[in-house]
C-alpha cells in the first residue's frame, strides 16, 4: 500500500494538467532530475522557477517508483491472476494511476536515468500491446483481453474480461460451434422438388412445380444445375404450370431485411433465405477485346436479366476505381431487369470483376433456376410465386449441399455473414432434432424459424455444455449487429471447451491461419507468429477484434481473445498483432 506522503504527492500530480506534466518531464529530462537530492535553491528568479519545475518533476518520478512497486490483482504477474472481477475498482484505480504515471513521466524520462527508467510501469498490458493502443489512441477502457493456455485453469492475462463488447465477425465463433455440436459435422442442407398434376408422353409437367429450401447456405450454379438435370431424368421437360418457391424453413420476417448500414447492393450484406442462390450476387466481369470494346460476362446467369452495353474503351491512363465498371441495375416493364453500363472503359484497367447484390430473394432464385431451365433445353410459360407444398404432392428430386463442417471452413476463414446468417436460423428450425437430409418428405419446421427462436437453441447448448455467459446477447449470429454482445471471458470459455470438444477439428481448422489464409493472410507474414497461429477477425466501425489459438514458442498452445470497442479502433491493428507477438514468443 501506498504511504499517506507518497498518497498525496500522486493525488497533487495527477491533478496538474497533462500538458504541464508533460512539460514538467521535459524540464526534467533536461536538468538531470530523477536524482535522489533535490538540487540546491537558485538565486534568479528565473532559476527558481526551473528549480521548481524540476523539484516537481523529481516528485512525479517518485510517484511512478512507488506505483510500479505496487502489487494489485490486475497488474500482478499473471501467475497470480484476479478472480471474477473481485477488486474490479481497485484495479482501474491503479490503472489509472500507472497511465497518468507513464504519460506524465516514464515515457519523457525514458532513457535519461535509471530511476526514471525504473518508474516506467508496463500497465496491464505487455508494453508492445500497451504501446500500440497509445498510437492508436485507444484508453484501456475501450480494450478487453484474455490469454488462457490450453489446459490451464487460470488466464495467463485478463484486462476488463466481463465486461460486455461488441465482437464483430467474432461472434461466427459462438454460432459455428454451436452449428457444429447441435447439428454436426456432416449435418447436410436439402433443396426438394415436388410437382402436382401430371406428366405427358412429351414429357410435359400439367401441373405445378414446387421448390422448397431448407437455408443451403452454399447453393450455387454448379449445385443447382444438378438439381435441373435430376429433374429431367424424371422425364419432365417442360413446365405448363407454375413455379411455387416454398420458403416456410425460415419466418417470412427474415427475409429480404434493410441493409446493415444503408450499402443494399454489397454482397456482405445480403440476408438469409431458405433459398438462398449464390449469395443473391452478380458477379460481372469486364475485359478490353482487340476489336475496342469492352466484354461483359455475368455469374450466375438469370433468365431476367439483360446486360445493356453502352461502355467505351479509351487510351486514357487507369484511375483506381472505374464508375462505368459499375451497372445501374433497373426494373423494367414484364419482369425484366437491366444492368446498365455506360462510360469510358480505359484499356489500361485491364479485367476487372464488379460484384453487385441485386433483387429480392424469390426472383434472384426463380431468375438463376429458369435460366439454368432453359439452358438445358426446357420451357416454362407458367408465374412465379411463394407458396406451400401441399401434402398430396408427389416427390420429383433433392439435391443435398455441403456438409456443415465444409460451410463452417468457409464462414471462418472468408468471414461470409450471409452464410452465418443462414447457418444462424437453420440451428432454430432443426433444433436438436435434425432431419435426415436424405429422406424425401414434405416437411415444413412446426414453427419456422426466428432470430429469438434460434437464440434461445443456442443458449440452451452453452448451458447444457456448462458454458454460462450470462451476458452474450445474439441478433443474427454473424456480428454484423450493433445489437450482439459477449465478453472476452465468456468468447475464451467457450474457444478452451471447443478445443476438446468433439468437433475440435473440424472448428479449430475453419479458422484463419495468420499470415497464410483468409481474413488473416496478410497479417503478421514476416512475423515468427505466423502460422503459428489460427485467429478469427472482426470488423465494424469502431470495433476490431481478435480470437482464437496460438501455438507459442514454448510448446504451449493459448486461447487468445481480445476486443476494441472505440473510434479510434481502426488503427488499434497494430495493438492486436502485437498481442499476438507477445503470446507466440513471451506467454508462459
Amino acid at each position: 500500500m501506498l504511504s499517506p506522503l507518497l498518497s498525496a504527492i500522486f493525488r497533487i500530480i495527477v491533478s496538474i494538467p497533462s500538458r504541464i506534466r508533460l512539460h514538467l518531464c521535459n524540464v526534467d529530462a533536461h536538468a538531470g532530475a530523477c536524482s535522489a537530492a533535490a538540487p540546491s535553491r537558485p538565486a534568479s528568479r528565473a532559476m527558481r522557477r526551473q528549480h521548481h519545475l524540476a523539484l516537481a518533476a523529481m516528485l512525479a518520478c517518485a510517484a511512478c517508483v512507488a506505483l510500479s512497486s505496487v502489487s494489485t490483482p490486475a497488474l500482478a504477474d499473471a501467475k497470480h491472476p484476479t478472480k471474477g472481477g473481485r477488486h474490479k475498482s481497485k484495479a482501474s484505480r491503479n490503472a489509472t494511476a500507472n497511465a497518468a504515471c507513464t504519460g506524465a513521466c516514464a515515457k519523457r524520462c525514458k532513457g535519461k536515468a535509471a530511476a526514471c527508467a525504473a518508474s516506467a510501469p508496463s500497465g496491464p498490458l505487455p508494453a508492445p500491446v500497451m504501446a500500440g493502443l497509445a498510437r492508436a489512441r485507444v484508453p484501456l477502457s475501450s480494450v478487453s483481453v484474455v490469454v488462457q493456455r490450453v489446459g490451464g485453469t487460470r488466464p495467463r492475462l485478463t484486462w476488463n474480461a466481463n465486461k460486455p463488447m461488441l465482437p464483430a465477425s467474432t461472434m461466427k465463433l459462438v454460432t459455428t460451434y454451436a452449428g457444429l455440436s447441435i447439428l454436426g459435422p456432416d449435418y447436410r442442407w436439402r433443396t426438394s422438388v415436388y410437382r402436382d398434376g401430371s406428366v405427358d408422353a412429351s414429357g410435359v409437367l400439367h401441373g405445378n412445380l414446387y421448390i422448397q429450401g431448407t437455408g443451403d447456405p452454399k447453393l450455387v450454379p454448379e449445385e443447382l444445375i444438378e438439381l435441373v438435370n435430376k429433374i429431367r431424368k424424371q422425364g419432365i421437360v417442360a413446365l405448363d404450370g407454375n413455379l411455387i418457391l416454398d420458403k416456410r424453413w425460415f419466418d417470412t420476417s427474415t427475409r429480404d431485411l434493410p441493409a446493415f448500414d444503408n450499402n443494399a447492393d454489397s454482397p456482405y450484406n445480403v440476408g438469409p433465405d431458405p433459398l438462398l442462390y449464390a449469395f443473391k450476387s452478380l458477379s460481372f466481369t469486364l475485359n478490353p477485346s482487340r476489336n475496342g470494346k469492352v466484354s461483359i460476362d455475368v455469374t450466375p446467369p438469370l433468365a431476367q436479366l439483360e446486360i445493356v452495353n453502352q461502355l467505351h474503351e479509351t487510351r486514357g491512363a487507369c484511375n483506381g476505381v472505374l464508375q462505368s465498371a459499375t451497372p445501374a441495375i433497373t426494373p423494367m416493364s414484364q419482369g425484366i431487369v437491366q444492368a446498365v453500363f455506360r462510360g469510358n472503359y480505359p484499356a489500361r484497367c485491364g479485367g476487372r470483376t464488379v460484384n453487385i447484390a441485386a433483387l429480392d430473394h424469390s426472383s434472384f432464385f426463380a431468375g438463376g433456376f429458369l435460366a439454368l431451365w432453359k439452358q438445358a433445353g426446357g420451357t416454362f410459360t407458367g408465374t412465379v410465386r411463394e407458396g406451400a407444398t401441399p401434402s398430396h404432392a408427389q416427390w420429383v428430386a433433392a439435391h443435398r449441399g455441403m456438409e456443415l463442417s465444409n460451410i463452417v471452413h468457409d464462414i471462418n476463414k472468408l468471414s461470409n455473414n450471409t452464410m452465418t446468417r443462414n447457418l444462424f436460423l437453420s440451428i432454430g428450425a432443426v433444433g436438436a432434432r435434425p432431419i435426415a437430409s436424405h429422406i424425401p418428405v414434405t416437411l415444413a419446421p412446426p414453427v419456422p424459424s426466428t432470430p429469438a427462436r434460434s437464440a434461445q437453441v443456442i443458449r440452451d447448448f452453452l448451458a447444457k455444455s456448462a458454458l454460462a455467459m450470462p451476458e452474450l446477447r445474439l441478433d443474427n449470429g454473424s456480428g454484423l449487429s450493433r445489437n450482439e454482445y459477449v465478453s472476452a471471458a465468456s468468447m475464451a470459455k467457450l474457444l478452451v471447451a471447443a478445443n476438446t470438444s468433439p468437433v475440435a477439428q473440424a472448428f479449430i481448422e475453419s479458422l484463419p491461419i495468420a499470415g497464410v489464409d483468409g481474413t488473416m493472410r496478410h497479417r503478421l507474414t514476416g512475423a515468427p507468429v505466423g502460422g503459428n497461429a489460427r485467429i478469427k477477425t472482426g470488423t465494424l466501425r469502431n470495433v476490431r477484434a481478435i480470437a482464437g489459438y496460438v501455438a507459442a514458442a514454448n510448446g504451449e498452445s493459448y486461447v487468445v481473445v481480445s476486443f476494441i470497442n472505440d473510434a479510434h479502433a481502426a488503427a488499434a491493428r497494430q495493438a492486436h498483432d502485437a498481442l499476438l507477438q507477445w503470446v507466440y514468443q513471451s506467454a508462459r
